[in-house]
C-alpha cells in the first residue's frame, strides 16, 4: 500500500468531524482500558482478601478475629465485622422502646446489608463506562464512516473521476472508522462480561461471610456445615 493511504491519510485529509470522531474513539478506548485494568486489580485484591477471611473464624475471640482481618479500611470483611459490632452495641444500649420495635436479628441484618450494599456500589463503579463504550463505540465509528464516505464522494464528483481506483482509496479509508469503533467496543464488552462474572464471585463470598457473621452476632455461633466455630461474646462491647 502507498503511504498516502491508511490512518495517517485519514487523519491528514479528514475534516474536523473525522478528527473529532477519531479523538473520541481514542478517549473511549483509554477510559475502558483504565477501568478494565483498575477493576481487575481490585478483583485480584478482593480474592486475596477472601482467601484470608476464613482465618477470622479460627481466632480465639472477636477482637483477635478483627485483628486478623488487617487494618485496611476498604476490606469488606472488616467493614462488616465493625458494622455488626456497632449494631450489637447500639441495640444493647438503646432504650427499651426502640429494642422492642426492632429485634436484635433484624437490627444486625440491616447493618450488614448496608455494608454489603456499600461494597457492591464500590465494586460496580466504573462498569457503566464499559457498558456505554461497548454499546456506543460501533455507532460512533459508523458515523465517522458515513461522514467520510459522504465527503469522499463529493470530492470524487467534483473532480469528475469515478473510476474504481479513485473511489476505492477514499471509501476504504472511511471504513477504517468503523473498524476503529469495533476495536474500541470489543475489549469493552469482553472486559465488562469478565468483570461482572468476577464481581459475582466476590459478592457470593462476601454474602456467605455476612450470613455466618449474622448468625454469630445473634446466636454466638457461626452457621456452617460441619464447622461449629464459636467465639467469645465479650469483645463485642465498645472496646472494639
Amino acid at each position: 500500500m502507498n503511504s498516502q493511504f491508511g490512518l495517517a491519510s485519514v487523519w491528514s485529509q479528514g475534516d474536523i468531524v473525522i478528527r473529532s470522531v477519531a479523538v473520541l474513539l481514542l478517549l473511549m478506548s483509554l477510559a475502558s482500558w483504565m477501568v478494565i485494568i483498575i477493576k481487575s486489580l481490585d478483583l485480584l485484591r478482593y480474592k486475596k482478601i477472601a482467601r484470608h477471611a476464613d482465618g477470622f473464624w479460627h481466632a480465639k475471640d472477636l477482637a483477635a478475629g478483627l485483628a486478623s482481618l488487617g487494618s485496611d479500611p476498604t476490606n469488606p470483611y472488616r467493614q462488616m465485622v465493625e458494622q455488626g459490632c456497632e449494631a450489637t452495641t447500639h441495640h444493647r444500649d438503646t432504650p427499651t422502646q426502640l429494642r422492642d420495635t426492632l429485634d436484635k436479628s433484624d437490627w444486625v441484618s440491616r447493618s450488614l446489608s448496608q455494608a454489603i450494599d456499600e461494597f457492591t456500589t464500590h465494586l460496580q463503579s466504573g462498569m457503566a463506562i464499559l457498558a456505554s463504550v461497548g454499546s456506543t463505540a460501533p455507532f460512533v465509528g459508523l458515523f465517522g464512516t458515513v461522514w467520510g464516505i459522504y465527503h469522499a464522494l463529493l470530492s470524487i464528483g467534483a473532480a469528475g473521476a469515478a473510476t474504481i481506483d479513485k473511489v476505492a482509496g477514499p471509501v476504504g479509508e472511511s471504513l477504517i472508522m468503523t473498524a476503529l469503533g469495533l476495536a474500541v467496543a470489543i475489549p469493552a464488552v469482553l472486559g465488562y462480561n469478565a468483570l461482572v462474572r468476577g464481581n459475582k464471585g466476590v459478592l457470593h463470598k462476601v454474602n456467605r461471610f455476612a450470613h455466618d457473621l449474622h448468625a454469630y452476632f445473634v446466636t454466638g455461633a457461626r452457621v456452617s456445615a460441619g464447622s461449629p466455630a464459636k467465639m467469645s461474646h465479650a469483645p463485642v462491647d465498645t472496646h472494639i
